[in-house]
């Protein structure tokens, strides 16, 4: 006979020691004792007290010297009771979170065991709660993602269901979630998002209310891109299906409903005037140092500013002065779009100073201090200047690039060496002939900024744009024609960048808050002055060339009992208007927008004065009415330059000298007086400048073009009768005047 299968007696005595009945019985012993283990928890885990979120406090803003800006008040949030909700609001709040809340004891142990697990393991936030957890959590309990709160949630959610109605649960639930724009509650979020009470709302605005406790920030109808209105739309829809399915919608109904979209947000009262701006914008930069929004809003936070109290006082006095008193906002439609903005920086700590956000807060919520979907326009052209001297770049024949360049600024002249054509017009199609690289800058020559960038290279220009502090670098197409200025941009931008200039290339981050604290919590504001982000001798040449702009360029409205560098900017149909301009102490942006009441970009032409609002024109008054309050009337401080062209004036800015001076009682025109000024002589202080004039080498260049461009402002000397600013689009007026 043959021995025994070894194998086979192995595999009967494994069997032996794990049979059916010792498996099931080993389950029961273990289900036994987490039972035993559960009831114990249940027994030690108590009801607490309300959280400090439940009993929220208010928030302080004081300005740099410790005055107080603004206390932003209690939560706002009204508790209403059941009764006052409609019944198929209510029925929306629990088809969006869960359709088994009446039926259930309070928890789902299946979803919480899930959401538990991902946040051991690492897989971040899950859902899976009741309506009765998430009430347990919001009043109960903190917002920690940790599985040690999520089962104090469960065993104290089996708690409250036992002891309250559903009534109460759920009046409890929608009364302390938060749905985005401050709003705690379904009262307080009716009024913001549908300018209602809670008793009002209808079917539909209660499935949008309720879709929005899943994301409320990234929800809000108004501020969303387009991915968070196509996925609150869907929620919103799946709101109302789940109604259908539970028999508490008919279907008919259901058919013929339309998404609700929501009011545009407003302040909350005591945020008019500049405050709600400040405000809302010390809040976003805490937000980027990552405290949460819904942290900032529960309260107790102290918030110290960078806002000088007397310089954000000028600032306004100086927009009221300039530009306010000379419009008729109620009687005149056109002069009602006019929308000023503007950021004021001291480039030495980066600290925003000062900040104008528009009319009040509380009638233009939307900050135009900081908002970026306007053209900055020639406001970029020292950025392309800047970029050429750090990359030392050459122009096509082979000469470095500096303040005594020479330039073709033939205006349409197609720029050389690119493969994308362009061929943009000059101011009233103005051809210059050979000039300077600071004739170019301070007459704002369209056809040789064209062709710097194309010689320096786009994609090195847009690098040191965003080296600069200039922000979103998907809007910046590598062609020549954002060397016009054709991206976007805020004056919150424009400052950082050009104090980045001011401080010879040290990166200079505008910041608006010094600390913030909470308790026995500090948050510092954001590092504002950087490395090195562009060599000295390129930021001190731009510089340079922009205190050539402000002697006797397009700029001069901005001089004053100070040294100033600055440049003017006016966009493609006139629908913006700037001049971003520093003192060795000072960095300041002004823009002027054109918006009308349904928020379009709309130009700025016939509305401060008959035809184009140019940036040498308001905005360079604002900015010299704001710079000689903020200086206290002047300074005596100057520009450190270390430029291979030499300190500021000498022999860099090309225009001669005046002769003449024009009456005290005659305005400077805004139009060129001649048709075609003579060329000037390249200075003799520039060692790269050759000795006679050279235009780029001829070669057979590309067909005009006409993409879309950025317009700007002309020279004008201040002391002589002044060629005119320049500015707006091809169609900006009834001349069709080009982009500049």
């Amino acid at each position: 006979m043959g021995r025994p299968d070894k194998g086979k007696a192995k595999k009967r005595g494994i069997r032996r020691l794990f049979t059916w009945k010792k498996l099931l019985g080993t389950f029961f012993v273990f289900c036994l004792l987490g039972m035993g283990a559960l009831y114990v928890v249940y027994l030690l885990v108590p009801v607490p007290s309300a959280n400090a979120e439940a009993t929220m406090q208010s928030n302080i803003y004081k300005y740099s010297d410790g005055k107080i800006l603004a206390r932003t008040g209690k939560i706002n949030r009204e508790i209403v009771g059941l009764e006052k909700i409609p019944l198929k609001v209510q029925q929306a709040f629990v088809a969006a979170e869960n359709k088994t809340f009446y039926k259930d004891n309070g928890v789902d142990i299946k979803g919480t065991t899930r959401a538990a697990w991902n946040t051991i393991t690492g897989k971040g936030k899950q859902g899976g709660s009741t309506i009765t957890q998430q009430y347990v959590k919001n009043f109960y309990l903190s917002q920690d993602q940790t599985a040690t709160r999520k089962l104090k949630e469960m065993v104290i959610a089996i708690k409250v269901d036992q002891k309250s109605s559903k009534s109460e649960i759920l009046a409890g639930y929608m009364n302390t979630s938060y749905y985005g724009r401050s709003a705690y509650g379904i009262q307080a979020a009716a009024r913001s998002y549908y300018g209602v009470d809670a008793t009002q709302l209808t079917t539909a605005q209660g499935a949008y209310l309720a879709s929005l406790l899943q994301a409320p920030n990234q929800y809000d109808w108004t501020s969303a891109n387009a991915t968070g209105r196509k996925l609150v739309e869907e929620r919103w829809n799946y709101v109302l299906d789940n109604m259908v399915g539970e028999g508490w919608l008919s279907a008919s109904e259901r058919a013929g409903m339309k998404f609700p979209v929501p009011q545009k947000p407003k302040p909350a009262p005591g945020m008019e005037g500049q405050t709600g701006y400040i405000v809302e914008a010390a809040n976003q930069e805490l937000m980027r140092q990552g405290v949460s929004e819904e942290d900032i809003k529960a309260g107790g936070w102290t918030f110290t500013l960078n806002i000088d109290a007397k310089k954000q006082k000028d600032l306004v006095k100086a927009v009221d002065k300039q530009l306010e008193s000379k419009l008729d906002r109620k009687g005149d439609k056109k002069q009602a779009t006019v929308q000023a903005g503007a950021t004021s920086v001291d480039p030495k700590t980066g600290a925003v100073v000062a900040m104008y956000g528009g009319v009040g807060a509380t009638e233009h919520w939307m900050s135009n201090a900081t908002r970026r979907d306007y053209q900055p326009a020639s406001t970029f052209k020292p950025i392309v200047l800047a970029s050429a001297v750090d990359n030392r770049a050459t122009t096509q024949d082979g000469r470095k690039i500096g303040l005594g360049t020479i330039y073709d600024g033939t205006s349409q002249r197609p720029v050389v060496g690119s493969p994308i054509e362009f061929a943009p017009e000059n101011e009233d199609d103005q051809s210059y002939g050979p000039v300077t690289v600071q004739k170019a800058t301070n007459s704002s020559i369209n056809s040789v900024y064209a062709q710097m960038i194309v010689d320096v290279t786009p994609a090195k220009a847009k690098e040191t744009a965003l080296s600069l502090g200039m922000k979103d670098g998907a809007d910046f197409p590598q062609t020549p024609a954002i060397s016009l200025g054709t991206m976007g941009a805020s004056t919150m931008d424009m400052a950082g960048a050009y104090a980045t200039l001011d401080n010879h290339g040290k990166k200079v981050t505008p910041t608006l808050v010094k600390t913030a604290t909470h308790k026995d919590r500090t948050v510092q504001g954001a590092k504002a002055i950087g490395e090195q982000v562009i060599s000295r001798e390129a930021a001190d040449t731009a510089t340079q060339a922009m205190t050539g702009v402000v002697q006797s360029g397009s700029g001069f409205r901005a001089a004053g009992d100070y040294e100033a560098a600055g440049k003017t900017g006016t966009s493609e149909n006139n629908r913006s208007a700037w001049f971003v301009g520093y003192t060795p102490e000072l960095v300041t942006a002004v823009g002027l927008f054109g918006e009308d009441a349904k928020g379009n970009q709309v130009t700025l032409t016939d509305t401060i004065n008959p035809g184009r609002a140019n940036g040498g024109r308001t905005p360079a008054q604002i900015w010299g009415d704001y710079t000689e309050r903020a200086l206290n009337g002047g300074s005596d401080a100057s520009f450190d330059l270390e430029t291979e062209g030499g300190a500021p004036g000498d022999g860099t800015t090309p225009d001669p000298t005046p002769t003449t001076e024009a009456p005290e009682t005659e305005e400077p025109t805004e139009e060129p007086t001649t048709a075609s000024p003579n060329p000037t002589a390249p200075p003799t202080s520039t060692a790269t400048t050759p000795p006679q004039p050279t235009t780029d080498p001829v070669t057979t260049p590309p067909e005009p073009t006409q993409e879309p461009t950025a317009t700007d402002e002309p020279t004008a000397p201040p002391t002589s009768i002044q060629p005119p600013d320049a500015g707006g689009g091809p169609d900006a007026n009834s001349t069709g005047r080009p982009p500049r």
